[in-house]
């Protein structure tokens, strides 16, 4: 068994992954170990660029997916350390967030208030804007 990296790899079905991975030479034949891929796409818009990362494959709850060499058009090795921190922010985020196949509700959700509330700050809101242009 070889050591493990972050690698990006670009598959000939034209998919870019993200992962740890390792190489594996299985006896001549050698293959690609990858645990927790994910896709990473990078969309900029006018006001930023956003980062959204999701799972290679979202059906299987398995951590770890072999793939034969080729399969595989280039990889490269990551050090960026910007990059390894998010995909391990995602990682760990995604363990906080799901349990047993439930979805934890969490103050990270935008649920800050109850409806009430919410609807006595808007009226408020409206209120203040309504005085403002008269």
């Amino acid at each position: 068994m070889g050591e493990e990296f972050y690698s990006a790899i670009k598959l000939v079905s034209g998919e870019e992954i993200f992962s740890l991975i390792y190489i594996d030479e299985n006896e001549g034949d050698p293959v690609v170990v990858l645990q927790d891929p994910v896709i990473i796409k990078v969309t900029n818009n006018q006001t930023g660029t956003y980062v959204k990362i999701k799972p290679w494959m979202e059906i299987p709850q398995d951590d770890i997916y072999i793939i034969k060499l080729d399969k595989i058009i280039t990889m490269t090795e990551v050090k960026d350390s910007n990059t390894i921190l998010l995909y391990q922010r995602y990682l760990n985020d995604d363990e906080e967030i799901y349990d047993s196949g439930r979805v934890k509700i969490s103050d990270k959700m935008g649920y800050v208030s109850s409806v009430e509330d919410a609807r006595k700050n808007l009226e408020d809101l409206y209120k203040d804007n309504s005085n403002k242009s008269n």
